[in-house]
């Protein structure tokens, strides 16, 4: 779990934890002579569909990139959207999440948020809290600068309280206090709309993730997206910082 060493390899080829940057809803629908608002719906189903796949396909980590702590500078009206659709996706899909036992976790700051917004972001957690199969990570108001910021902080407070030795401070205790606690770190990173960068997603979690950049807008993304994806990310050659088996054998 979320330590430093290199997760085992998962027998059947599919990588046990995925993060999508789902990119692309704005322009998808400039292309079309649609508003912003039709991009983010339609995204909206794109994520359904990832869901479904990622259930079929034996995904046990699924951790979107829904709204980050940046979006807040988009359009007052914009933001408003993109709230009444996380709102929507909840209360219409929540009841169907749970039937296919997925487990809801919520990943970012939560002070500040309207009280009917965190409301639906708790009871989402709650709900499903028991569940066993697929857990859905949904990034929601979250920065990686601002969770290491905070890790930082908490290592910070329990050293000045005398609760925490500052040479036992090692990298598995410092992501131990990261939001992402108890999860395996991402094995493969997929962004969307042909843009090749993190953006502040997971960045201390994709020290050894692989990263995939497709052209495919997020409005279109479907099960043979992420299946191009997964066979992507089945040919490349995992070290981890060593060297491959048949180079090890060379050099010795």
């Amino acid at each position: 779990m979320n330590e430093t060493s290199p997760p085992a390899a998962d027998r059947s080829g599919v990588p046990a934890h995925i993060g999508v940057i789902m990119d692309g809803n704005g322009r998808w629908a400039a292309q079309r002579g649609l508003p912003r608002f039709e991009g983010h719906r339609r995204g909206v189903e794109a994520l359904r569909r990832t869901v479904r796949a990622s259930i079929e396909l034996g995904v046990r980590y699924l951790t979107v990139y829904s709204f980050s702590s940046e979006n807040w500078s988009r359009p007052a009206a914009e933001v408003a959207d993109l709230m009444g659709l996380l709102k929507r996706f909840i209360r219409n899909d929540l009841a169907d999440l749970h039937r296919n036992n997925v487990r809801v976790r919520i990943l970012g700051l939560r002070e500040g948020l309207a009280a009917d917004i965190v409301a639906l972001l708790d009871e989402a957690e709650d709900l499903t809290r028991g569940n066993s199969g697929l857990t859905l990570v949904v990034a929601f108001n979250y920065g990686s600068r601002r969770e290491m910021a905070e890790a930082a902080r908490a290592l910070a407070r329990e050293a000045a309280a005398g609760r925490l030795d500052p040479d036992a401070i090692d990298e598995a205790a410092f992501a131990r206090r990261l939001g992402t606690a108890g999860l395996p770190d991402p094995d493969l990173i997929i962004r969307t709309s042909g843009e090749q960068r993190l953006s502040n997603f997971l960045m201390w979690q994709a020290a050894y993730a692989e990263l995939v950049f497709l052209p495919t807008f997020w409005p279109d993304f479907d099960k043979a997206a992420l299946q191009a994806a997964l066979e992507e990310f089945a040919v490349r050659e995992r070290r981890f910082g060593g060297v491959a088996p048949a180079a090890a054998k060379t050099a010795s």
